[in-house]
């Protein structure tokens, strides 16, 4: 981020813990990370993190033996979903014929959803069927929205 705008509020990282590192890594966060400009800088047999040109972070986590293939519950508390921005629908679209070819489960395709006006979004989900968006939101669109 750049020093003129706020910090308050803006997202720092997000740590995902998941069944198997190594195969979600190579499966699907590595392609995706890299897809949406990320790099890994830390890259560990228990956790790496990725790092975005703006400053966030993706943290992951290998879960502990006992949690491993434990299901997320995604309307119990805890994590619904996660959202990344895109700065298109050009770039939206771009990612659901990546994430189609890539094998990665596409819960909703790019489509005008009704959040807010010009809200474009793709839905999916990671091996241990965590929920991942890639929206598009036009300039006079408020970030405030929850899909």
């Amino acid at each position: 981020m750049t020093s003129d705008m706020p910090l308050l509020g803006t997202m720092n990282h997000v740590a995902i813990t998941v069944s198997d590192l190594a195969e979600s890594t190579a499966r699907f966060y590595g392609p995706l990370l890299r897809f949406l400009g990320y790099e890994p800088i830390v890259e560990e047999a228990e956790m790496s993190v990725w790092l975005s040109a703006s400053g966030c972070a993706v943290n992951l986590w290998q879960a502990k033996p006992q949690h491993a293939g434990r299901r997320p519950e995604r309307y119990a508390p805890g994590f619904h979903h996660f959202a990344f921005n895109a700065d298109s629908r050009a770039s939206v679209d771009r990612c659901y014929i990546y994430l189609r070819e890539a094998g990665i489960e596409i819960l909703d395709p790019p489509a005008e959803y009704d959040y807010e006006p010009g809200y474009y979004a793709l839905f999916f989900a990671d091996p241990d069927g965590m929920k991942f968006e890639l929206v598009h939101l036009p300039p006079q669109s408020s970030a405030s929205v929850v899909a």
